[in-house]
């Protein structure tokens, strides 16, 4: 064997590590929304399922659609429902799940670049701690309800 194919192969071989690890992780009915055509904020929810045999914990987001995008949970303190930045992310275990939801977890979009427009869609790309980056276009849909008929807008 050459070494133009030695290297090929290796190449190759690197290639389906990289895809197989991107492929642990599937993303499930990703939406965005905003309160209202004039917000400087919004929010994006989905599901996170972790389909490989290792656990992983999402550790950032990154979106060009805000001035800064952050993992954000609520909490209740002193009786209060609040809203905090989860630094740390969010564990995701071996055959496990991650429920972005209104409520509760999701990603926090503040300082918003444009408006959110029903249709249209946001890049983000969420971090993971193994995994690494997987990048999507999340639809925008200002018109879904909540469905507990729960939690705030944004």
């Amino acid at each position: 064997m050459s070494l133009k194919s030695s290297l090929l192969a290796a190449l190759a071989s690197l290639a389906l590590v990289t895809s197989a690890t991107a492929q642990e992780i599937e993303i499930h009915d990703p939406y965005a929304r905003s309160a209202s055509p004039m917000a400087k904020s919004g929010a994006a929810f989905m599901v996170i399922r972790n389909v490989g045999d290792a656990g992983d914990r999402l550790i950032g987001v990154e979106s060009v659609a805000a001035q800064k995008v952050e993992l954000h949970t609520h909490r209740e303190e002193d009786g209060v429902m609040r809203m905090i930045h989860v630094e740390e992310g969010f564990a995701l275990p071996e055959g496990g799940e991650i429920r972005m939801e209104r409520g509760g977890h999701h990603v926090m979009l503040m300082g918003l670049t444009a408006p959110f427009e029903q249709g249209g869609t946001i890049p983000l790309t969420l971090i993971f701690e193994t995994s690494g980056e997987v990048t999507l276009d999340v639809p925008i849909d200002l018109e879904r309800a909540p469905e507990d008929g729960h939690g705030h807008d944004h």
